[in-house]
């Protein structure tokens, strides 16, 4: 199977180690073992004891009853068996394309969105139909644009919420409408896949927000993992919320690629998301974007004129619009800013949008502010 390079894991791969300033990372700051234990109200010694008598098995293949029971928790109304882990959001994706699309098949993306989600069905030989989220409509979606775009051969309507790279959140209502869409004009096997992986850091509330999979269980397929919101990418766990017969069908293809995570992994995951630590946990990550949301805020107003964005309603990420001398493309913007400053965007031609870096604001508020001032710094040269 050919498949086009992941442009955003280039970039990163390519810089994210040789950086000054980390201005692009998605994953709110990450927690330590410690930290994770006294979040879950625990000594840090205490982890010994649940680490140590672990049997370095394969462990339970579809992932823990613990595991699976606590990642429910975060769907009302669905229970362990509509849950299927699987080796980060990333490898979720992966096999739900696999399992759901195939020549002759059609997806419709709308993006920008997360490169995964056009290039894997198109490397299977689907048609990706395109809706472009605009600026104008604050990245989201219209609705009769994208009910022209869905037909009877339809398998697949994408997204995420909240977006990457753009950070706008679709609310209950728009997505029960697009559920809609899929019912009536994709028929009885046309689902509606959203990557969630953000979900529950939202700028406002302290609830995790509905998700596609709890609105509609009969067609919504949630995909998140331990990486963005909660903090633990090194934890590399995700997992799947859907019906059964995908669960059916993407079990088929897991058989072929993951067989099982890792037992300390989905051990890690259980306590995170458990009901002792996943309320402080979230408190701790919602703390982070929001004081850094923040300090975005008050950098775009000083340089009103230069940068613009749509304020993001959740994640980490949100776009920097530019207006600058000389017209440079997004890339070559991002390349200067890293050689004069150490200062790490992303360009945003990765996700096929020009005249924008993507910003990424998981990082500490610390860092977040010293990389804004070497920005400044450029901006008024410039």
């Amino acid at each position: 199977m050919r498949i086009e390079p992941f442009a955003v894991e280039r970039w990163m791969d390519a810089h994210e180690t040789a950086c000054t300033f980390n201005c692009a990372e998605t994953c709110v700051d990450s927690v330590t073992l410690e930290e994770l234990m006294r979040l879950a109200g625990e000594a840090p010694e205490a982890l010994a004891a649940r680490l140590l008598p672990l049997k370095l098995s394969y462990g339970e293949i579809p992932g823990s009853q613990e595991v699976r029971c606590a990642i429910a928790s975060l769907y009302p109304g669905r229970g362990a068996s509509d849950v299927l882990v699987t080796h980060g959001a990333i490898g979720a994706n992966h096999l739900l394309y696999s399992a759901l699309v195939g020549p002759g098949d059609e997806v419709v993306a709308l993006v920008p969105n997360y490169q995964q989600h056009t290039a894997i069905p198109e490397a299977l030989g689907a048609v990706v139909r395109r809706l472009p989220l605009r600026r104008e409509d604050g990245y989201l979606p219209d609705l009769g644009a994208l009910a022209a775009l869905v037909t009877p051969s339809t398998r697949v309507i994408c997204y995420s919420n909240p977006n990457n790279p753009t950070g706008a959140l679709m609310d209950a209502a728009t997505q029960r409408a697009i559920l809609r869409i899929a019912a009536e004009r994709g028929g009885p096997r046309c689902y509606v896949l959203a990557d969630e992986v953000y979900r529950g850091i939202d700028q406002q509330g302290d609830d995790l927000g509905e998700s596609v999979a709890t609105i509609d269980p009969r067609r919504g397929v949630s995909v998140s993992s331990m990486s963005k919101a909660f903090a633990m990418a090194g934890v590399r766990l995700g997992w799947v919320v859907g019906p059964p017969e995908v669960l059916r069908e993407v079990m088929t293809h897991r058989d072929y690629s993951t067989i099982s995570v890792g037992v300390v992994d989905d051990t890690l995951a259980a306590l995170a998301l458990g009901p002792r630590c996943l309320g402080p946990l979230l408190a701790r990550n919602r703390a982070v974007v929001r004081s850094n949301a923040a300090l975005l805020d008050g950098f775009v107003a000083r340089h009103a004129g230069r940068v613009s964005w749509v304020r993001p309603g959740g994640g980490t990420v949100a776009l920097l619009h530019y207006d600058l001398p000389g017209q440079l493309s997004s890339e070559e913007l991002c390349t200067r800013l890293l050689q004069e400053t150490g200062v790490l965007l992303v360009p945003g031609s990765t996700f096929g949008v020009e005249g924008a870096v993507r910003v990424g604001f998981g990082n500490t508020t610390e860092a977040l502010r010293a990389g804004l001032a070497a920005l400044s710094r450029f901006l008024e040269a410039a």
